[in-house]
């Protein structure tokens, strides 16, 4: 179980090291990475200047579960949002925009980005 468990993290942080990269490449500015607090974790806040973008990344390394933006659903949507305002509150500049991304992740590091998702 718990070599399952590192595979998944590893998995999992090979994908947040993609999507970092390809924000940092298209002109964004990573804020932060794994940003935790008591109510969560978010897993990449980037910014392109008066636009913040909160990153859920989701690394599958099969699709046997179903894809990873279906697995924000909701409720993780919602949980999202509250951890965003947490991070806006504790920010030291304001922001004109909020968006929402999913990255995609695939079992070979392929990465699809769903722009403001929600």
């Amino acid at each position: 179980m718990e070599q399952s468990v590192d595979h998944n993290r590893a998995v999992g942080r090979r994908g947040e090291d993609a999507a970092a990269v390809w924000y940092a490449t298209e002109g964004y500015h990573v804020l932060a990475r794994n940003w935790r607090c008591a109510e969560g974790e978010l897993d990449l806040v980037v910014s392109d200047g008066s636009c913040i973008v909160v990153v859920e990344v989701k690394a599958r390394s099969s699709t046997r579960f179903g894809s990873g933006v279906d697995a924000v659903d909701w409720r993780k949507q919602g949980k999202l949002r509250q951890l965003a305002q947490r991070w806006l509150s504790d920010a030291d500049r304001f922001y004109d925009e909020v968006r929402f991304d999913v990255v995609d992740v695939d079992g070979r590091g392929h990465l699809i980005v769903y722009e403001d998702c929600f």
